[in-house]
């Protein structure tokens, strides 16, 4: 403060703005925060959901272990066992059991060869004595050895159910969804796991039998079923 002629006249505060802090509210502070952390820039390293769900089980796993009383947690590691035995069931139920595909080894035809006659005698006897998955079997390997036996079909080795169906549907084309039946019937219960029954196998012997009454048209370009 300078004094000229008795009065004080304030002088010039150097620095005085540079010295008054600066307030921002705290409702835009944080809402800029947001938007610069949002930046996909700080995130491309981030574990990806499936990453961070693993992480966060694996840490409670290391706790149950941690807490478990005991050398070794014994109680932990009946807890993980169950977890898993658990998720194990839950994925049987929901997804049943594995069905495998049939490959090129899989062929229809696993042991020498027999005749469509022999097939079926094998086939009545499984569905006498109630075992309808092998009825199914033989008597699906009766109907493809009795349409080779009749040249509607060529003998090729190495042969699936699937593919037998195909090539007959092609020459028998009113049977052809039949065939198409027949085939998965027998891959249900040679690949699948699946348990034949009584019904299904009577489908399999009544096709047959109209295959056996099928006679080809004097044109061969199809094949009807004789009256």
């Amino acid at each position: 403060m300078a004094i000229t002629g008795g009065a004080a006249t304030a002088g010039p505060l150097s620095g005085a703005d540079d010295d008054v802090p600066v307030d921002v509210p705290r409702v835009p502070a944080r809402e800029a925060a947001e938007r610069e952390l949002s930046d996909p820039r700080y995130h491309e390293n981030d574990p990806n959901l499936l990453q961070r769900g693993l992480d966060r089980f694996w840490e409670w796993v290391s706790g149950v272990f941690d807490a478990a009383p005991g050398p070794g947690g014994p109680l932990g590691i009946v807890v993980v066992v169950l977890l898993v035995m658990a998720l194990l069931g839950a994925l049987w139920w929901r997804l049943g059991t594995p069905r495998r595909t049939p490959g090129a080894s899989d062929s229809l035809f696993g042991d020498g060869p027999r005749s469509a006659t022999d097939h079926r005698a094998a086939a009545e006897r499984h569905a006498a004595a109630g075992r309808w998955n092998q009825a199914v079997q033989e008597r699906m390997r009766a109907i493809v050895r009795s349409l080779e036996e009749r040249t509607l079909l060529d003998a090729r080795p190495g042969r699936t159910a699937d593919e037998a169906a195909a090539e007959a549907g092609r020459a028998l084309p009113f049977h052809a969804d039949e065939l198409r039946a027949a085939a998965r019937s027998f891959d249900d219960v040679t690949y699948g796991g699946r348990t034949a029954d009584r019904e299904g196998y009577q489908r399999l012997r009544d096709l047959d039998t109209s295959l056996e009454r099928t006679r080809p048209r004097l044109d061969g370009t199809a094949l009807e079923a004789a009256g």
